[in-house]
């Protein structure tokens, strides 16, 4: 069972007709919704479960520019100004707070990736650099075997991702937004290649204008209107102990650990390298597009396969409008969580660190990352489709860049000229023989 989530109650009625209708309730979707409502559109927001049931409550709760990929630079540079400024958007308690965020280097290649790294951050307006030494012991504190070096952001932070969709979901409706929950979008009205409505299990919406920020069910949504997102799922496994002192207060990563505190005095625990790959169709039709990006990670990534293979097989065929939807049949995803990589972590922990001599997990959880071949989000308006800006394909690190991904969206979706360019994040990428691939790992 996923972590609890600060409730949002649904509004009660579907209204007949709006401005735009947002697709997906996470931290991308709320964050579009408050943008849209602030620019004064007449917003409604449709989530067939829970606000930030999914991944927008699962992950870390890192709001990171350190080893960010230079495309998305820009974005998560103003995205981070953004979580700053949420105060003055209404937006209530996100437990925002810079604390800066580390990765370790043990080699001198990585070493000097990173400050190759760091070159390319500066020329976009980032500031990090490179540490060694007692600078490191200084950030690792009470770590018995510390890195000799490693990336480093001061202005780098976290938030808590149980609490951050809410409060903008909540902020939103303050501005005017409707918000429905436990109300799954069917699929698109469409005609003569337009956004003509959306369809949800409680009826239409008729509308010109949708964003999809629908996270790892947006593929099977689009391929019901004839788009092909290359997308796949990742299972990631995330973990919060009990409150401990004496825990390092910057996010940490090194190899399998991967913690940042939590506002509770605990730490959100994961193990920094592990990941499953629960193969689905999907795997076998995308394989050849995502064959870059596996063998730069191999060691790191797990095959399986067991129920969601033949769950997406079942969920695959089009449904007419009128039927249950496999949205409904599925409200949230909720994988079982891998213990076996946990225990890694905590086991170099507590060889590591003596503060963490009595660490407690209290509860573990995963959920499913939606990647794409490149691991850079789409954030882009839909040509075959008038209407339609799809926000998806965050592949592990959309909840940072969500504000920043929200207000990007709302550029797009009202003819603004977008406040960074968003020409690399764009759904053609993937059919105009760009063939993008994702950055060099060091």
């Amino acid at each position: 069972m996923g972590p609890q989530v600060d409730p949002v109650a649904s509004d009660r009625d579907v209204p007949a007709e709006a401005d735009v209708v947002v697709i997906g309730g996470g931290i991308v979707g709320t964050s579009a919704a408050l943008y849209l409502a602030e620019r004064g559109l007449k917003v409604v927001l449709v989530e067939k479960g829970h606000i930030a049931g999914e991944q927008s409550s699962r992950n870390w709760g890192w709001v990171r520019q350190a080893d960010r990929d230079p495309r998305e630079f820009d974005l998560i540079r103003e995205a981070l100004r953004l979580w700053r400024e949420f105060g003055a958007h209404g937006v209530g308690d996100t437990g925002f707070k810079e604390t800066g965020i580390f990765f370790a280097a043990h080699r001198s290649e990585d070493i000097d990736g990173y400050r190759a790294w760091v070159k390319q951050a500066a020329a976009s307006g980032i500031a990090a650099e490179v540490i060694e030494g007692a600078a490191v012991r200084a950030v690792m504190t009470g770590d018995s075997a510390p890195p000799p070096a490693g990336l480093w952001c001061a202005s780098d932070g976290r938030a808590e991702p149980q609490k951050a969709a809410s409060a903008i979901a909540l902020a939103a409706r303050a501005k005017g937004a409707i918000i429905l929950t436990d109300c799954a979008a069917r699929g698109l009205d469409t005609a003569a290649g337009s956004v003509k409505g959306v369809v949800t299990e409680r009826g239409t919406i008729r509308t010109g204008r949708v964003v999809l920020a629908a996270g790892a069910w947006s593929r099977r949504f689009l391929k019901d209107i004839d788009v092909t997102l290359p997308q796949l799922k990742m299972r990631s496994t995330v973990s919060r102990t009990a409150p401990l002192a004496g825990a390092p207060t910057a996010g940490i990563w090194d190899g399998v650990i991967g913690i940042r505190q939590r506002a509770d005095g605990g730490l959100t625990l994961a193990n920094g390298v592990a990941n499953v790959a629960a193969l689905t169709p999907d795997h076998f039709r995308f394989g050849f597009d995502f064959l870059p990006a596996l063998l730069s990670d191999w060691r790191n990534v797990s095959l399986s396969i067991g129920g969601r293979f033949f769950q997406e097989l079942e969920d695959w065929p089009s449904r007419p409008y009128d039927q249950p939807s496999p949205y409904e049949a599925t409200r949230v995803l909720d994988p079982r969580p891998d213990k076996r990589f946990l225990d890694t972590t905590v086991a170099e922990l507590k060889r590591r660190f003596a503060a963490f001599e009595d660490v407690r997990i209290v509860q573990a959880w995963a959920g499913y990352i939606d990647v794409l071949p490149d691991v850079v989000p789409v954030i882009s308006e839909v040509d075959r489709c008038a209407g339609l800006v799809v926000a998806t394909g965050f592949s592990g690190h959309g909840f940072g860049i969500g504000p920043g991904a929200g207000w990007l969206v709302a550029d797009l979706v009202t003819g603004t000229t977008p406040f960074v360019d968003a020409h690399d994040f764009r759904l053609g990428r993937f059919s105009d023989g760009s063939n993008p691939r994702p950055m060099s790992r060091l």
